[in-house]
């Protein structure tokens, strides 16, 4: 007769990748360990710390990233599942409604439909060291409301001795998508069934040419397409930085007494709309390939998220803006300035109707890269701002053409 033996049961395992440090880090481990005690052993979320991952490429269930950082993540740009998909078939409620309008519009399909969890959304915002403006001589509590202004700071800073007046982060987010929308000049286009950019218009070359002058005059300072600009700017290097609201935190834990503002605009563009910034940044993104009952767990993972105290929390920590209504008020006790948050509110609550910011997908995607690309000869060669960016909308929309009929469409290279 044979022996019976009770063999434990393994626990369903899911990792989540992520890039965080610091508070954020903390938060988010604290709440991951919340929700694995509520599974009582047979389920947990286990983090993935980016930096000691040998093997990028074996890619988790989950990850909470800006898919731009997708290469940096996973040496590849894999396929995501659509948050709305996951909650649907894992029995979780997930109501669009209960969203930020313009939160929901930086995560959302062309249908309003989630694809991802918007858990680290900030709004572009202008960073001001002001030991850096005082040592110029300048009143770091002047409002600088456009970029004419900007370029009168730039060059006061400069003419004292700044090395670096001004850097950036993000680029094609803050200073090609956010230049457009206070404009409000169209980003994209629906023609039929095909979605084309529209990121060549006449504030935009205006834009870059302006940055272009700045660069050769030294009071702007490129720094590449992604972050490299904001540790320039923590590291006391520069004086002022375009970049992500959320990096106030880390700015007063540098030591920089820290002023923020409003990112400029033009006020020479008609009926020019200052406010009408797009947030944007990390979601926690559902990857593709894994079994039913992993995307079970994930869909409750994300119920757990989205319940009002852990969302408190989670915003009040890290700074990130909330995902709703009811998470504001979490950061009303925090030592974001009120205006700022007043501003954020104002901004986030209006409606996500007309929109026409790159939705994520392959047109994002490439819009981001081609731009990256193209405006990296404007500085190294000298390329005019105007063709640089008619090069970007043409290889965008050449590269989401459908292929010719017989064979795939081949790739649309820089022109050099």
């Amino acid at each position: 007769m044979a022996c019976g033996i009770s063999l434990p049961v393994l626990a369903q395992n899911i990792g989540l990748r992520h890039d965080l440090e610091g508070r954020a880090l903390d938060v988010l481990a604290t709440q991951v360990l919340r929700f694995n005690d509520e599974q009582k052993g047979k389920a947990k979320v286990v983090l993935q710390d980016l930096r000691g991952v040998e093997k990028k490429h074996d890619l988790p269930e989950l990850a909470l990233l800006n898919p731009d950082d997708s290469m940096e993540f996973f040496n590849s740009r894999p396929r995501f599942r659509p948050l709305h998909e996951v909650m649907r078939e894992g029995g979780q409620k997930l109501d669009a409604g209960q969203f930020f309008p313009q939160v929901l519009d930086a995560v959302d399909d062309a249908g309003g439909r989630p694809q991802a969890l918007p858990l680290g959304l900030s709004l572009p915002v202008l960073f001001l060291n002001r030991a850096a403006l005082r040592k110029a001589g300048l009143d770091p509590e002047q409002p600088i409301r456009t970029w004419w202004e900007l370029q009168k700071v730039a060059g006061e800073i400069y003419d004292h001795g700044g090395k670096c007046p001004l850097t950036s982060g993000r680029f094609a987010w803050i200073h090609s998508e956010n230049v457009s929308a206070q404009a409000g000049e169209a980003l994209t286009q629906r023609l039929g069934t095909t979605e084309k950019v529209l990121v060549n218009g006449m504030v935009n070359v205006k834009h870059l040419a302006l940055l272009a002058s700045w660069q050769k005059s030294r009071y702007f300072h490129y720094s590449g397409p992604a972050r490299d600009g904001y540790r320039r700017f923590l590291s006391g290097e520069c004086a002022m930085l375009t970049g992500e609201s959320v990096l106030y935190a880390d700015a007063r834990h540098a030591g920089i007494d820290v002023a923020v503002q409003a990112l400029p605009y033009y006020d020479d563009v008609y009926a020019a709309k200052p406010a009408d910034v797009l947030p944007d940044g990390a979601g926690l993104w559902v990857l593709a390939g894994h079994k039913k009952e992993d995307y079970k767990l994930i869909a409750r993972f994300v119920a757990f998220l989205m319940r009002p105290e852990i969302q408190k929390e989670w915003v009040k920590v890290t700074g990130y803006l909330p995902m709703t209504p009811g998470a504001l008020a979490a950061l009303r006790d925090s030592d974001i300035p009120p205006q700022l948050l007043d501003a954020a509110q104002k901004r986030l609550s209006v409606s996500r109707k007309g929109s026409t910011r790159p939705k994520h997908g392959p047109l994002r995607d490439k819009l981001r890269e081609f731009l990256g690309e193209e405006v990296s000869f404007v500085w190294d060669s000298g390329r005019a701002a105007k063709e640089a960016l008619d090069n970007t909308v043409r290889r965008v929309n050449a590269s989401l053409a459908p292929p010719p009929k017989g064979g795939l469409a081949k790739p649309v290279p820089a022109v050099k």
